[in-house]
C-alpha cells in the first residue's frame, strides 16, 4: 500500500495546541479522596477510577482524526489495468457460391464461415463488433457494439443470395470500402476488418472501372490505419486469391485459405492471436481519506462525550 500523501500538512501544527488545552482542563477538575489510604498508603480504586482518563484520551484522539482529516491525506493507489478496445467489422460474402458444401457435409459454406466468426466474437468479449453483408451490394448490418448477443443474432440470420439473380455476384472491394467507411468514424485506435469470402471480385471488372476494387479498398484502409484479414473458404483450387491476398497485404494483415471446416475454426484462433489485447498506460488513482478521518472524529468524540456523562461522570 503507497503511503499516505498530505495536501495541507500546516494542520498539524494545531495538534499540540489541543493537546495542551486537554491536558489543562484535566488538570483543572477536582481531586477529592473519598476513602481514606490502607496500610500500605494506597487507596483502594475502582474500575471507573483505573479508566477515567478514557473520555480524555478519546476526545485526544477526535480532536487529532478532525487535524488529520484537515490536513487532507490522500493516498496514490495503481488502477486496475484498463483495456483498450478495438473495432472489428465482419465483412461477410453472400453470394449464391456460399450455398456450397464443401466444407462440411451437409453444411453450406456460409454457415461455417458464420460460425468462425462467432467464435472469433466470443473470443474477444472486450471488442465492438459490427457486421457487413455483400453480393453484388453491401450492406450495413450492425455497426460495431459491445452487444455481442445482437451480433451473433445477426450472422445466423445472414443467407446467401439466389443464384442467377441480380444481386448474385461477389463485390468485396465496395464490402470492404463501406466497412472501413464506418471505422473511420470511430474514435478507437485499434480498427480491423475481418473479410470472409469464397470467390473473386467480379464486380469491379475492366468493364466497370467505376467500381471499387479490392486494391482501392486496401489503400483506403491503409491511409486510415485499419488492417484487414481475409478469409478464402472452400476447397475450389481454381479460385484465384491474388486480389484479396494484395487486399491483405497492402493494408497490413493476413491473408488465409480454409478448405475444411477445421482448418477455418483455427482461423479465427489465428486471428484472435494476431490481434493482442493492449491495455492504456498504468495510471494512479487518488484515494481520499477526507470523510473516514470526519467520521472517526464525530464518532469518537460522541462516545468520549457519552461516557464522561454517564460512567466517568464527575462531581461538581
Amino acid at each position: 500500500m503507497s503511503a499516505l500523501h498530505w495536501q495541507a500538512p500546516s494542520w498539524w501544527l494545531l495538534l499540540p495546541l489541543v493537546t495542551g488545552a486537554l491536558a489543562w482542563r484535566a488538570r483543572q477538575r477536582p481531586r477529592l479522596p473519598l476513602l481514606p489510604a490502607g496500610p500500605d498508603g494506597r487507596r483502594p480504586a475502582s474500575w471507573r477510577q483505573r479508566f477515567a482518563g478514557l473520555p480524555t484520551g478519546l476526545e485526544l484522539l477526535a480532536l487529532a482524526c478532525a487535524v488529520a482529516a484537515l490536513a487532507r491525506p490522500v493516498q496514490f493507489v495503481p488502477a486496475p489495468p484498463e483495456r483498450l478496445v478495438r473495432d472489428v467489422m465482419l465483412c461477410v460474402d453472400r453470394s449464391s457460391s456460399m450455398a456450397a458444401e464443401d466444407l462440411r457435409p451437409g453444411e453450406p459454406r456460409l454457415a461455417v464461415a458464420l460460425a468462425m466468426a462467432a467464435r472469433l466474437v466470443d473470443a474477444r468479449p472486450d471488442d465492438r463488433f459490427g457486421c457487413v453483408e455483400f453480393a453484388r451490394y453491401p450492406d450495413l448490418r450492425c455497426p460495431p457494439t459491445l452487444d455481442h448477443a445482437a451480433v451473433r443474432e445477426l450472422l445466423a440470420s445472414v443467407r446467401p443470395v439466389g443464384a442467377e439473380s441480380a444481386e448474385d455476384a461477389t463485390g468485396i472491394g465496395t464490402a470492404v470500402a463501406l466497412a472501413a467507411s464506418v471505422l473511420a468514424r470511430s474514435p478507437v485506435p485499434g480498427r480491423l476488418v475481418v473479410l470472409l469470402t469464397d470467390g473473386e471480385e467480379n464486380v469491379a471488372t475492366v468493364a466497370h472501372p467505376d467500381e471499387i476494387a479490392p486494391r482501392h479498398a486496401a489503400q483506403l484502409c491503409a491511409r486510415l490505419g485499419i488492417r484487414v484479414h481475409t478469409v478464402v473458404v472452400g476447397s475450389d483450387p481454381d479460385v484465384d486469391a491474388t486480389a484479396v491476398q494484395e487486399l491483405a497485404a497492402v493494408s497490413g494483415g493476413r491473408h488465409f485459405r480454409a478448405g475444411d471446416a477445421s482448418t477455418l475454426l483455427a482461423v479465427a484462433d489465428a486471428i484472435d492471436g494476431l490481434e493482442p489485447r493492449q491495455y492504456a498506460e498504468p495510471r494512479l488513482v487518488a484515494r481520499e481519506w477526507f470523510a473516514a478521518l470526519v467520521v472517526a472524529a464525530l464518532g469518537l468524540g460522541w462516545l468520549a462525550h457519552a461516557l464522561a456523562r454517564t460512567w466517568f461522570a464527575v462531581l461538581p
